[in-house]
């Protein structure tokens, strides 16, 4: 078992070299380029990552969770999802305080954190403008989602955050032959569909846009991963 473990882990970094690489949606390029160039004056010193950015985890872990894209001075910046932002804040506090995480913060790559048994990616791996990508860009993306479902062999709890995030996921297990359904979840917070031997949860993104306005609260994403070890 061991030894399928680290089979898993090596095809991950390849397929994380890929991403990296990638160039397949000129505006996405463009616009993700530029930002790292122009930056913004509170992080005018730091040099941006400005490439797409792979998911990262737990290669043996059983709780996939699948954001919409990375943030244009956060994760842009820093090279890792959710990292160096309010809703990797947020993310990586509930996910320390379910034992996911061994610490609760996220400021960079380097900053020491590690995820156990869970594994974070997302839907579109660059930066949109207005954080707002195109349909034919996610579906440009989709490929890497698949390939990651696919060597997440353990995965037996999926979180989608957001609805975008939430949808992905359903669409990459369905098109992996993992799962099918008569009639398409709907996304709802706190919802829980079961799919053959997988469980589906859906969470309100943790943007500022929801914690702000207390769309979402550190309680309601506290009782997301919950569920997720009760169901686990």
């Amino acid at each position: 078992m061991a030894g399928t473990g680290s089979c898993e882990a090596g095809n991950l970094r390849v397929l994380q070299d890929e991403i990296i690489s990638c160039r397949r949606c000129p505006r996405l390029t463009r616009w993700r380029e530029k930002v790292a160039r122009e930056k913004v004056r509170r992080f005018a010193d730091e040099e941006y990552w400005g490439k797409p950015i792979p998911g990262f985890g737990d290669p043996e872990a059983r709780v996939l969770l699948v954001g919409l894209a990375p943030a244009a001075h956060g994760g842009n910046r820093t090279g890792r999802m959710f990292t160096g932002d309010e809703s990797g804040n947020w993310l990586f506090r509930a996910l320390h305080k379910a034992g996911f995480a061994n610490q609760p913060a996220s400021t960079g790559r380097s900053d020491g954190l590690v995820l156990r048994d869970c594994y974070v990616t997302a839907a579109l791996r660059c930066a949109p403008p207005q954080n707002r990508p195109l349909p034919v860009e996610i579906a440009r993306c989709r490929r890497y989602l698949l390939e990651e479902v696919k060597l997440l062999t353990r995965v037996q709890v999926v979180v989608g955050l957001g609805r975008i995030g939430f949808e992905a996921a359903l669409k990459v297990y369905r098109d992996a032959g993992r799962i099918t359904w008569t009639k398409k979840p709907v996304f709802g917070h706190g919802e829980v569909t079961s799919l053959n031997d997988l469980a589906f949860i859906a969470s309100f993104h943790p943007s500022q846009q929801n914690t702000f306005t207390g769309r979402l609260t550190e309680r309601m994403l506290d009782q997301i991963f919950l569920k997720v070890k009760e169901v686990g």
